[in-house]
Parts: C-alpha cells; sequence; structure tokens
C-alpha cells in the first residue's frame, strides 16, 4: 500500500493534468479570459446585422442581438485570435485600419483603370504578360497576414494563390507593373495597422 502511494504522489507531480486545473499562475490562480474579443466581435456584427437587414423594429433588433451573441460567443477568436490583449489595444487596431480602407479603394480604382486600358488597347496580347510573384512577407499574425491577401485579391489586376504558415506568397499578375509594387506600400500599411511594423 505504501508504494502505490508513493506512485500516485510521484505522478501526481509528474502530471500537469493531474493539479486540478490551477492554470498558469502560482498559487493555483484560475488564468481569466479577457472579454473584449467577444464584446467587440458582437459589436461588429450587430453593426452589420442592423446595415444587411434595414430592420429597426422590435422584433428584428431582438433576433439580431440574440444572433450576434451565439455567433460571437463561438467565433470571437477568429477576429481576435489573441484573447490577452486589452480592450483599448484592440480599439486602437480597428482604429487605425478605418484610414486604410480609403487607401485601398483608390488602388482598387487606380488598378480597375490600368485593367480598362490593358482590355481595350489594341495591342491587348503583346501588353499582357502573366506571372508569378513569390516574396516573404514582413506580417506575422494570422489575421495581417489575411488582410494582406485580400487586399491583394481585391485589387484588379493581381490575384494571391498561396499564402505558407511561415509567409511566404505566391501572386498571379496579369502585368509587370500590376505586381512591381509588391509587398511594398500596401504591406507597410497593414503592417501599421495590427501593430507590426
Amino acid at each position: 500500500m505504501h508504494s502505490l502511494e508513493l506512485q500516485k504522489q510521484a505522478s501526481d507531480h509528474s502530471d500537469p493534468l493531474s493539479q486540478g486545473n490551477r492554470g498558469d499562475f502560482p498559487g493555483g490562480r484560475r488564468r481569466r479570459r479577457s472579454f473584449a474579443p467577444y464584446v467587440l466581435t458582437f459589436l461588429i456584427m450587430l453593426v452589420l446585422w442592423i446595415l444587411l437587414s434595414g430592420k429597426f423594429d422590435v422584433f428584428h433588433l431582438s433576433l439580431g442581438v440574440i444572433s450576434c451573441a451565439l455567433v460571437s460567443y463561438f467565433s470571437s477568436d477568429l477576429l481576435f485570435p489573441n484573447p490577452d490583449l486589452a480592450l483599448g489595444k484592440l480599439i486602437r487596431t480597428w482604429l487605425r485600419f478605418i484610414p486604410y480602407i480609403p487607401w485601398l479603394l483608390y488602388q482598387i480604382l487606380r488598378a480597375n483603370l490600368h485593367v480598362l486600358y490593358l482590355a481595350f488597347h489594341p495591342r491587348m496580347m503583346e501588353l499582357i504578360d502573366p506571372q508569378i510573384i513569390k516574396f516573404k512577407t514582413c506580417l506575422q499574425s494570422d489575421l495581417s497576414r489575411l488582410t494582406f491577401a485580400n487586399s491583394i485579391t481585391l485589387t484588379p489586376g493581381t490575384i494571391t494563390i498561396y499564402v505558407s504558415s511561415d509567409g511566404y506568397f505566391r501572386v498571379h499578375a496579369i502585368d509587370a507593373q500590376s505586381g512591381e509594387g509588391l509587398p511594398g506600400e500596401m504591406e507597410r500599411r497593414i503592417a501599421a495597422v495590427f501593430g507590426e511594423s
């Protein structure tokens, strides 16, 4: 019996799962998960719900609140993969994203005009020069890389076709001019948005 008790004590000390959900801190204090990602996800989704539904009666607003609360509970880590960030830092990140949107829209407009120029040029087949551009991004987080990949694809003339887990991009460009600025200014602006510059 005595040897069995000693074996059990030894296994309890060696197995972190047997410590009784004490969390990551000394003294058994449980680590608290930040509530900020859930709240911000809920607010973003609720605003989108109201804008897209166009209904402002009690029934539709109540349905929106319930739906957004449930979806936010299960998917808040998609928008905010790091739950330990403070609410203030999350808000600053999204505020920095606001000026990026008009800049991206301007790039999309410029790229549209360039693609139109290629499409209607008499020597279109000579000007179009499809190519694959490969580069490694300095962006670190999954969300910043996702934003970068989608921004490239939204810009006419370029499509993100592959992103590796260690940050290597492959982009298809319709011609040399469309891809010459990659990663460039777009990457720098996204890095500034997510505090990675």
